[in-house]
């Protein structure tokens, strides 16, 4: 959707974004304020955390293993409730094989939709307020978790795919400052290995998923489901960004829960 401005300004993260703001189906748009993707937010300073607590953020879903956790959450504001989720194991076969790459994704779905689907639930069930999502660099993970959530919210391919592929350009300013190889490259290269693209994994994935399917799969009930669109979308009166912001407010789910 042109012209909406989705990037969030935390201090000490890079790669953060509502996912509200989009065209999704039946005539709505995905609701502003009820689902953040981020990188990980060990490195938010207090203002940081200021600015999320300020945008709605009432639960965090934390995709990461342990060990991956590199500070304590000292700046966390009160009220914020952190419910930890892994989606890999170190001890999957196929871990490391796929990770850090788009193949990770269908890999992840059709091997273990119980853990995306795990995911979703704690999302649908999330008291009053905005949902934060992440891992660590918010990509690949976190990509997964969105990709289903936009895709049930009946969101375009094509946004979908822009809202994957915008992480590789917010970490390449991350990996600058913190003095690090652009991790974009590695995956570029594994992807010209198999001679092919970001935008070709994902478009094919988005192509052949029957979303309501796999995470029925996964575990989800019809009645999870509907929660979850309820969620995560409004009608769209024509106010734009502005009117999804408005009746967040009213039903307490989004951005002023």
């Amino acid at each position: 959707m042109e012209g909406v401005e989705r990037d969030l300004a935390w201090d000490g993260c890079h790669n953060v974004r509502d996912l509200g703001g989009l065209r999704a189906a039946g005539g709505r748009l995905t609701r502003w304020g009820a689902v953040v993707r981020s990188d990980t937010p060990d490195r938010l300073t207090a203002s940081g955390w200021a600015a999320a607590a300020a945008h709605g953020v009432r639960t965090i879903v934390d995709l990461r293993i342990p060990g991956e956790h590199r500070a304590e959450p000292g700046h966390r504001p009160p009220g914020m409730t952190v419910v930890s989720l892994p989606l890999d194991s170190r001890d999957d076969p196929e871990h490391g094989r796929y990770n850090g790459t788009p193949f990770y994704l269908r890999h992840h779905l059709e091997s273990r939709p119980d853990r995306s689907a795990r995911v979703l639930r704690a999302i649908a069930q999330a008291p009053p307020g905005g949902v934060l999502v992440h891992c660590v660099a918010g990509r690949d993970r976190t990509g997964l978790i969105c990709l289903l959530l936009l895709a049930l919210a009946g969101v375009a391919p094509e946004d979908i795919l822009a809202d994957y592929e915008r992480s590789a350009t917010r970490l390449s300013v991350l990996y600058a400052l913190l003095g690090e190889p652009d991790d974009g490259l590695r995956v570029r290269a594994r992807l010209d290995a198999a001679g092919t693209t970001t935008a070709a994994v994902v478009t094919e994935l988005l192509a052949g998923l029957d979303i309501e399917e796999r995470l029925r799969a996964g575990g989800l009930t019809a009645a999870e489901l509907e929660a979850l669109r309820e969620r995560l979308t409004v009608m769209d009166e024509g106010g734009g960004q502005d009117a999804g912001v408005v009746v967040t407010v009213e039903d307490g789910r989004g951005a002023a829960g």
